[in-house]
């Protein structure tokens, strides 16, 4: 088949369409032709999918996470089998539409511009239905990754230089055009399309809103309560069963994905390490007695349970630890990494509009991380200038 797709070939247009099935199906065989080269095993390929096999954890409860609501929602009881099923079902359109419409749009622009297609959109094309309300209409889902594809990555040359995290501006595009289908009871639970089947009906209590959600809301002290009206306590929201985007209520399931991360090398320790310790120690801060305020009711949460709501922990792990938008110095990857935890929980403590704050924290820091590189280099510079002249004066 090769021929043919190979320029002079019949289908030799579509010849960055065929490289890129061929590579991602098998190794390929080209060789360095020149230059000094350092050959090593692994390549972007194999870099991508361990992300994805490290985000299967999350993808799975998730999808578990998503039936439980649905049917404590509707007041039926149902098989673990039951509500992952349901889950399934609910999350396959997003994943299918979120790959469709951003391997397309990367294979239109490949063909364009007769490069080589990327493998960056492995792991967006599954981080998005990951961090998006399962109730988010299919339609909007796709016109935000096509405009996080095209105006957050292509425009900027494709995979590696693209300045923010692309599925994290899928969201942010969601969440400034789309608000009121990004918060609230029907964001979160899916339960429209079960009323009425099998005699359910949505329990009196019913209430989707995530608890960050229900504390920006709250009035003095902050209350957090599942969708029967029952008190969310640290273990609840531990092991994820509250609502929430899919892949963001298991904190267990993303500590799974962290080590998998941190065994095989793809993850930087410095900058994930670094987010929950600036997480912590602002979480930590603002919840000191004398800062505690009943204006502020997030600032009264625990900071151990801080760490668990929302978005923190996914974000530290997958969305912070992003080679291309993150820092690369070594000291800069603690810098950036510090300044995300303490932003995302100044953003959600004191900013009642934003109850979530990683998102908004992780891109803030996306647009200084250069910045945060450029400082520590020249910092280095002059050090080692200044100790370079001082080894002249003595000698």
């Amino acid at each position: 088949m090769e021929p043919a797709f190979r320029p002079g070939g019949k289908l030799s247009k579509l010849e960055s369409v065929y490289d890129g099935m061929e590579t991602f199906l098998f190794t390929p065989n080209t060789t360095s032709r020149s230059g000094a080269h350092i050959h090593d095993g692994n390549d972007l390929k194999r870099t991508m999918i361990t992300v994805v096999v490290a985000l299967i954890p999350a993808l799975l409860f998730g999808m578990y996470n998503i039936g439980v609501q649905h049917y404590l929602a509707i007041g039926e009881p149902a098989s673990r089998l039951t509500m992952f099923l349901y889950g399934l079902l609910a999350m396959l359109p997003v994943i299918v539409v979120s790959y469709a419409v951003g391997l397309g749009i990367e294979f239109i622009s490949a063909q364009i511009h007769h490069k080589e297609i990327q493998e960056g959109f492995l792991v967006t094309g599954i981080l998005i239905p990951l961090i998006v309300p399962i109730n988010t209409p299919l339609w909007m889902t796709a016109v935000a990754t096509a405009f996080a594809v095209i105006f957050a990555k292509e425009v900027f040359g494709g995979t590696g230089m693209n300045i923010f995290n692309v599925a994290l501006i899928t969201r942010a595009f969601l969440f400034f055009a789309y608000p009121s289908h990004m918060s609230g009871d029907a964001a979160f639970v899916k339960v429209d399309d079960a009323l009425g089947m099998g005699g359910g009906t949505v329990v009196d209590t019913f209430s989707g809103a995530t608890p960050l959600g229900q504390v920006a809301t709250s009035v003095g002290d902050p209350v957090m309560t599942n969708i029967l009206g029952k008190p969310i306590g640290f273990f609840d929201a531990f092991f994820g069963y509250i609502p929430g985007s899919p892949g963001e209520t298991s904190m267990l399931a993303i500590l799974i994905g962290a080590a998998i991360l941190l065994i095989t090398g793809i993850a930087s320790w410095r900058i994930m390490c670094s987010v929950f310790v600036g997480g912590l120690g602002m979480a930590a801060l603002v919840h000191l007695p004398n800062l505690q305020s009943l204006t502020y009711p997030a600032s009264m949460l625990d900071p151990m349970m801080q760490l668990c709501l929302g978005g923190f922990a996914f974000g530290a792990v997958f969305m912070a630890t992003d080679p291309v938008t993150g820092a690369r110095t070594k000291v800069g990857q603690y810098i950036y990494g510090l300044l995300i935890g303490v932003f995302a929980i100044l953003i959600r403590v004191y900013n009642s509009g934003y109850p979530e704050g990683m998102m908004l924290a992780i891109l803030l820091m996306n647009a200084f991380a250069p910045l945060i590189d450029h400082c520590v280099v020249s910092f280095n510079i002059k050090r080692r200038a200044r100790s370079a002249a001082a080894k002249v004066k003595e000698g």
